[in-house]
């Protein structure tokens, strides 16, 4: 089939609830344009280094960042004013040259994605801040100081929003804050829609005004909080991971208002050594054949595991290689 759409182009097309010419890939287009000021570091070669709140991380190699356990700067959700401060380099960001900086090597081919913020996301900065344990405690004890922080964090994050959307003029806003785990959300419905879907919405209302298709990141069994993510505007989510969500009922429900990007559950059965590599073929031409008709859909999923193991490097190899097989099977 021939086609005269890019992967850039194919992928928006999807966003904005069109039918595209061929299955999109969610890996395929991928170039994030973030400031660069404001990236946890990116070097793979340094193992310990703190954040611009001094949040510690620490990372094995070749992996990404984690808060360092047990080291929090936060225990006390009621002193959060005497702990949490203004960034010094929000003040100190030049946006013309940063940005002109950030965007000399990126490919017009890929999508300016990112956003402009100090952390990722909402619930998960408020867990680097005090830990799981001290931040749900925080959520039912003091709901109205876990507020007034992330309030303070909005902020932040609308007035460097503003500026990222000026001088990076993104194609796509993406946000992820994962408050689900495999089998359920960290937080009950009341206590996400009472602390965490105003700073969402509020955060996303800025994109959306800019005119910004808006994609969502959020693993785990978040299908509880998925009509709350629609009516806010986003207009994907990823990476929809099939385990403990019904993704054929919610595609349903919404259609192409949201579009599921991912449906491969790469922990499962692709990734157990004695499945085969016909059996690994057959579920991806299986999860395509379930999500991708209408549209409404981008492929994503890939084995888990070392860079260096060729077991994962082969398994990956067949899943992308059977998805280009088949990704202009769907939409003649």
């Amino acid at each position: 089939m021939a086609t005269h759409l890019s992967e850039k182009e194919n992928y928006l097309r999807m966003l904005n609830g069109e039918i595209p010419e061929y299955v999109p890939s969610m890996a395929a287009t991928r170039g994030r344009v973030s400031p660069s000021p404001l990236m946890r570091e990116q070097n793979l070669e340094i193992l310990e280094f703190t954040d611009m709140f001094g949040i510690p991380y620490i990372r094995e190699p070749a992996s990404g960042p984690i808060p360092k356990p047990g080291e929090f700067l936060l225990t006390d959700i009621r002193k959060w004013r005497d702990v949490v401060k203004r960034p010094k380099i929000i003040d100190e960001i030049d946006w013309e040259t940063v940005s002109k900086k950030d965007l000399e090597n990126h490919n017009p081919e890929l999508l300016k994605t990112g956003a402009g913020s100090v952390g990722n996301g909402y619930f998960m900065l408020l867990t680097y801040f005090m830990g799981f344990n001290n931040a749900l405690i925080a959520c039912m004890e003091e709901p109205d100081e876990v507020k007034d922080l992330l309030n303070f964090i909005l902020e932040l994050n609308l007035e460097l929003g503003k500026n990222f959307i000026h001088y990076y003029k993104p194609d796509v806003y993406n946000m992820g804050d994962d408050i689900a785990h495999e089998r359920a959300p960290f937080v009950s419905e009341e206590t996400f829609l009472d602390i965490f879907e105003p700073m969402w919405r509020k955060n996303v209302a800025l994109y959306k005004e800019a005119g910004l298709p808006a994609e969502h990141h959020n693993c785990g069994a978040f299908q509880a909080f998925v009509p709350f993510i629609v009516d806010m505007g986003f207009n994907s989510w990823n990476p929809a991971q099939p385990t403990y969500n019904d993704l054929p009922a919610i595609k349903e429900r919404f259609g192409r208002r949201l579009a599921i990007c991912g449906g491969f559950e790469g922990n499962g059965k692709p990734s157990w050594p004695e499945t085969t590599e016909e059996e690994i073929r057959a579920y991806v031409r299986e999860v395509m054949d379930t999500l991708a008709p209408n549209g409404g859909y981008a492929f994503g999923g890939h084995i888990m595991g070392l860079p260096d193991d060729q077991m994962v490097k082969e398994r990956n190899e067949w899943i992308f290689d059977e998805y280009e097989k088949i990704k202009f099977d769907y939409y003649k």
